[in-house]
């Protein structure tokens, strides 16, 4: 049987991951296809135990003084073991995943941590190796960015609540405003190397609509569904 789909919504913290994921699920549903929604970090698991301690500064409250290869390991088995236990035998029989972050998310927040461009990408190449490779995740079909910039993702984070169990209101990636600027950096380069989907997520006024934000991803995906 062929293979599924996987695509994946990405973005830096409160650019609306988590909405656009769920209205794309529920909207693919309705078109009754076979399709399943997952979130990385499984904070349902006991997988994601190491990532729980270091978004809550156990390792380090600063995230740039932390190992980006470490951190990223934290991640990555997490994600494995959701691909074992849960996600993986539906992809493999057809169905069709909308990750609420990925891989890409590892990328991101990880590669920031690189003062130099060399370095960044020499820690992508081994990153990818290892998750794809090594560990066997499957490489998306599509990763779709939604880009907005820090300083209305940090209105968006101070308007709402945490709804992570076991995590403090604010990780230690979300409290720092100069990293959260470099991850938005580093996710822009990033998308253009991978040929990552962007959507401009920002208007004159502030942020788009939902709803424009969700037919311009519609569109998107439609091309290869």
């Amino acid at each position: 049987m062929e293979k599924g789909k996987l695509i994946v919504i990405e973005g830096v913290d409160s650019s609306g991951k988590a909405t656009q994921a769920d209205l794309i699920f529920r909207f693919l549903k309705d078109r009754l296809l076979n399709v399943k929604k997952i979130t990385f970090p499984n904070y349902s698991s006991d997988s994601s135990a190491l990532v729980k301690m270091y978004l809550n500064g156990e390792f380090g409250t600063d995230p740039e003084e932390v190992n980006p290869y470490a951190a990223s390991v934290f991640f990555a088995a997490d994600r494995f073991a959701s691909f074992t236990t849960d996600w993986g035998q539906f992809y493999k029989s057809g169905g069709i995943l909308i990750a609420d972050r990925y891989v890409s998310s590892n990328m991101i927040y990880q590669a920031a941590k690189f003062k130099k461009q060399d370095k960044s990408d020499e820690f992508m190449e081994w990153l990818s190796d290892l998750e794809f490779s090594k560990l066997g995740l499957p490489v998306p079909d599509m990763v779709i960015f939604l880009s907005l910039p820090p300083y209305l993702c940090l209105k968006l984070s101070d308007s709402r609540l945490n709804k992570f169990t076991g995590l403090a209101e604010k990780d230690i990636h979300e409290s720092k405003k100069s990293y959260l600027e470099k991850t938005y950096e580093t996710a822009l380069r990033i998308a253009d190397k991978y040929n990552w989907q962007k959507i401009d997520c920002s208007s004159k006024s502030g942020v788009r609509p939902i709803k424009d934000i969700n037919s311009d991803i519609i569109n998107i995906i439609n091309k290869i569904l």
